[in-house]
């Protein structure tokens, strides 16, 4: 299972501009277009999508189904958007690289919720989450947040974010010092 979205995308980049016929094959479209979306970068998803040939997109019906994906998550909507993913069957490595992107959607927007609800409907967090009621409840223990006594809203927790490094002046003006020492030797 291929992990390093990264550097599949520069491979799969590299590919299409070295293409002989200047037209990648189909699975380099589908890869590239899903990693764009799973790297949230909407702007490469569209540029790719409007120039891969008409003949290939209409003759290769996942590469339109990924662009179907993205253009539910261009618009931010989330019920749609896992509509979209679950709607078609996917196929290896693009299934792959699928599974990631609802992954990671999810947690994003699992951090959202947490960062910007003091309380939230269950049946909104199913919508926003694509998961099942169930699901949501484990994953809302999971997170510590708290069921309120109604059983119908959750109050959710911000999201742990990692203590920022600070250096303090000094610091910074003895590096620099440092380096411009270097580099007049």
């Amino acid at each position: 299972m291929i992990t390093n979205f990264d550097k599949l995308c520069g491979d799969l980049e590299k590919q299409e501009l070295e293409a002989p016929t200047g037209v990648a094959s189909p699975s380099t479209y589908a890869q590239l277009l899903a990693i764009y979306l799973y790297q949230n970068d909407l702007c490469n998803a569209k540029f790719l999508w409007k120039r891969i040939p008409q003949n290939i997109t209409a003759s290769n019906p996942e590469i339109s189904a990924i662009w179907a994906v993205g253009q539910k998550l261009w618009k931010k909507d989330l019920p749609g958007t896992y509509h979209a993913l679950a709607a078609f069957n996917w196929t290896e490595p693009v299934a792959n690289i699928i599974r990631a992107l609802e992954e990671k959607t999810r947690e994003r927007t699992l951090n959202l919720i947490g960062r910007s609800y003091s309380s939230i409907s269950l049946d909104t967090v199913v919508s926003m989450t694509g998961l099942s009621k169930d699901a949501v409840l484990h994953v809302c223990r999971d997170r510590k947040w708290t069921l309120n006594e109604d059983g119908l809203t959750v109050s959710p927790t911000p999201p742990t974010q990692p203590a920022p490094l600070h250096t303090s002046s000094e610091d910074q003006l003895f590096k620099l010092t440092e380096f411009v020492s270097f580099l007049e030797n």
